[in-house]
C-alpha cells in the first residue's frame, strides 16, 4: 500500500475530537466551520455533551453525512451508575450516535470488579444500538494485568470498542498499553474495536499504532473496528494528503 494511500486509510479512522474545558459556541462554531468545510472528513466528531445540537444543526445545514459521539462519565469516572445512564439518555436524545464512557478505573484498581460489571451493564443497557466505546484509562492502571483485567471487563460486558485514555490525565495511549489492550481484544470470542486516544498527536505515531492493530488481530484497520482520537493529529494529516503526487 502506498504512503498516500495509508493516509487516506488513516484519515477514515479518525474520531476527530473537541473536548477543550470551559469551552463555548463561538469557539465551537469556529472549530466545526474549519474542519466540517473540508472534504476530507474523519469517522466521527467527538465533542461534549452540551455541543452535540450544535453539531448536527451544523451537519444537518452543511448537508455532511459524519457520525457524532460524546463522552460520559468524563473524565474521573466517578460517577453513579444511574446518574451515566442518565447522561447517555440526554446524549442519545441530543443527536449521538456512539458514546465513549469512562470505565469508573478507580473502583477497578480498589479490586471492586463487581461495581465494575454493574455499571457497565447498564451502560450497555442505556446505549441501546448505540455504539459504545469504553476507556479503561490506561495511564492510571498500575500493571499489564489491570489493563488486561480492564479490558477484559469491557467486552465481557458488551463494549463496542474499548478505548485507551481520556487524554486527561498525564499518561495517555502507550504502546505497551496498546498491545496489551489489542491482545485481549484479539482473543476475544466476537469482534470487539479499538479505539487509541490520548496523546496521539503525530502522523508515525497513528501510523504505527495502525500497523500494530493489523498485525495483533490480522485486521485491515477499517472505522466498525479501530478509531484513533485526534485532535491536534487532523492538521498534519490533511497537510501530507493534500501535497502534490509525484
Amino acid at each position: 500500500m502506498t504512503n498516500q494511500l495509508k493516509l487516506q486509510q488513516l484519515l477514515k479512522l479518525l474520531d476527530l475530537t473537541r473536548l477543550t474545558d470551559n469551552d463555548n459556541s463561538t469557539e465551537m462554531a469556529a472549530w466545526l466551520a474549519e474542519h466540517m468545510l473540508s472534504a476530507k472528513l474523519p469517522a466521527a466528531f467527538c465533542v461534549y455533551p452540551a455541543f452535540l445540537g450544535q453539531c448536527r444543526a451544523r451537519l444537518a445545514e452543511l448537508g455532511v453525512q459524519s457520525t457524532l459521539a460524546t463522552v460520559v462519565n468524563f473524565p474521573t469516572g466517578n460517577a453513579a451508575a444511574d446518574m451515566v445512564v442518565q447522561e447517555i439518555q440526554q446524549a442519545l436524545a441530543l443527536g449521538a450516535d456512539e458514546i465513549d464512557c469512562v470505565l469508573p478505573y478507580q473502583a477497578l484498581l480498589a479490586g471492586d470488579t463487581g461495581r465494575v460489571k454493574s455499571f457497565l451493564y447498564d451502560v450497555r443497557e442505556a446505549c441501546g444500538k448505540a455504539c459504545l466505546k469504553i476507556i479503561i484509562e490506561s495511564g492510571e492502571l498500575v500493571t499489564p494485568q489491570q489493563i488486561i483485567k480492564a479490558t477484559e471487563l469491557a467486552i465481557e460486558c458488551g463494549a463496542d470498542f474499548v478505548k485507551s485514555s481520556t487524554g486527561k490525565v498525564p499518561v495517555g495511549i502507550t504502546m505497551e498499553a496498546a498491545r496489551i489492550m489489542l491482545t485481549v481484544i484479539a482473543a476475544a470470542k466476537r469482534p470487539v474495536g479499538f479505539k487509541a486516544s490520548g496523546g496521539v498527536r503525530t502522523v508515525a505515531q497513528a501510523l504505527e499504532l495502525m500497523a500494530m492493530y493489523e498485525d495483533i488481530t490480522g485486521r485491515l484497520a477499517q472505522p466498525e473496528l479501530m478509531r484513533i482520537g485526534a485532535s491536534v493529529l487532523f492538521t498534519e494529516l490533511s497537510a501530507l494528503l493534500a501535497e502534490p503526487q509525484a
